[in-house]
């Protein structure tokens, strides 16, 4: 059973529409506009097409020249949908530029197979734009989505196959272009439609999941990392120094008499308290340390520094929060932390860490809080406690200090 190129054209513009029709009811489902333009883009292509394929030898030639025109707008929409998918702004120019060519060679260029060649040309550049957008996202994930730059790359070889081979092939006699070309692409536009809607979902999902994971790692109140969030950050970076050889430092914040602060001025105040020692610890920091609000009133950094460097940095934290001059209609606020800081070699494991700037924290607040105090020693590693315990029963085992909630 054989179809001509008409009936295969219309079938893959049903499929196209309703493809499109889906994407844009998702997309103002859903509030994204990527999606909205990827639809219309999609309603554009396939009722340009048809009309065109169903009107051909009926409709005006102005018309037919402003259909194809639309045709070519909606590759160009396509473009600036994955533009708009990626945070960056429409390129409307571009989006214009390949209908005006179109129009311009149509009005210059006689020849029929070249116009079909020009306009190959210039959807397989628009396909070409695309997989750039695409490319230039580099996510890990994407990375692994190799088929998200694959498809737009095979629809621009295969609109680009008649400018490669149009001259030189002939099948029965015709020209290759007007027989096994039409076929050909109309069978890839339905696969087209399919894998790019395949690829869209995809990458909505990858995007969901990226959104939901980082929500699940923030702290709502302070924008800072949560303890989740903040151990598996660490983890990362203590791995990354350790292959380099350099030391890390971590240290542990608590806001002193915090709960009084609550009970005098209200938990409004004291969350406004919170999101100002955030402030200060974000800005007394360094791009590459790692900072978090692990407990209610407790903060902590991981600095891929020396231990001194760590105190100095400490005490910078301190001063800039005492000297936040904090007043309320009630009076004055003493802002003042207490900070424990502890640093150790490469590869030091985090609750070692934690649990060694937790004990130099108590000795900070034990000689009158507002003030830093550094870890004279790190406690057991937790690798050799666990081969000196494996022995020993459950009940004789110690653990180390953990860090405080």
């Amino acid at each position: 059973m054989s179809f001509d190129p008409s009936t295969l054209y219309l079938f893959a513009t049903m499929v196209a529409g309703m493809l499109g029709a889906m994407l844009w009811l998702f997309g103002r489902q859903e509030n994204i506009a990527a999606l909205k333009w990827w639809g219309t883009a999609y309603l554009l292509g396939a009722a340009s097409v048809a009309l065109w394929t169903v009107g051909s030898s009926t409709l005006d030639p102005l018309v037919l020249l402003g259909l194809n025109a639309i045709g070519f707008a909606a590759c160009g929409m396509v473009w600036n949908a994955a533009r708009i998918f990626h945070g960056r702004k429409a390129n409307l120019p571009g989006l214009v530029l390949g209908p005006i060519v179109w129009i311009g060679a149509v009005t210059s260029v006689a020849d029929p197979a070249m116009r079909l060649t020009i306009g190959a040309g210039i959807v397989a550049i628009y396909a070409a734009l695309t997989a750039s957008e695409l490319w230039s996202e580099r996510r890990r994930a994407m990375q692994r989505r190799w088929i998200a730059i694959a498809i737009p790359v095979a629809h621009g070889c295969v609109l680009m196959l008649p400018i490669l081979v149009g001259d030189v092939l002939r099948l029965n006699g015709q020209n290759f272009v007007s027989s096994f070309w039409v076929t050909l692409f109309s069978i890839e536009l339905v696969l087209y439609a399919i894998g790019t809607v395949f690829v869209i979902f995809m990458m909505v999902s990858d995007r969901a999941v990226a959104v939901h994971k980082t929500a699940a790692s923030i702290d709502p109140l302070s924008g800072m990392l949560n303890r989740r969030g903040f151990t598996e950050a660490c983890t990362r970076v203590i791995e990354r120094e350790a292959v380099a050889g350099r030391p890390v430092t971590v240290m542990i914040f608590d806001i002193d008499h915090f709960k009084s602060i609550n009970d005098r001025f209200g938990h409004p105040a004291g969350d406004e308290i919170l999101k100002l020692f955030s402030a200060v610890v974000v800005n007394s920091l360094r791009i590459s340390d790692l900072s978090g609000r692990i407990g209610g009133e407790e903060f902590a950094a991981l600095l891929p520094c020396s231990l001194e460097e760590g105190v100095l940095v400490a005490e910078r934290v301190r001063e800039a929060f005492e000297n936040s001059n904090i007043t309320c209609e009630d009076g004055a606020v003493d802002t003042t932390v207490s900070i424990g800081v502890a640093g150790g070699p490469a590869g030091t494991e985090l609750e070692v860490l934690l649990a060694s700037a937790d004990t130099a924290l108590y000795q900070a607040k034990r000689s009158g809080r507002n003030r830093v105090e550094a870890a004279e020693e790190l406690p057991l590693s937790l690798e050799n406690w666990r081969r000196k315990t494996a022995g020993l029963p459950a009940s004789a085992r110690q653990k180390p200090a953990p860090a405080r909630a």
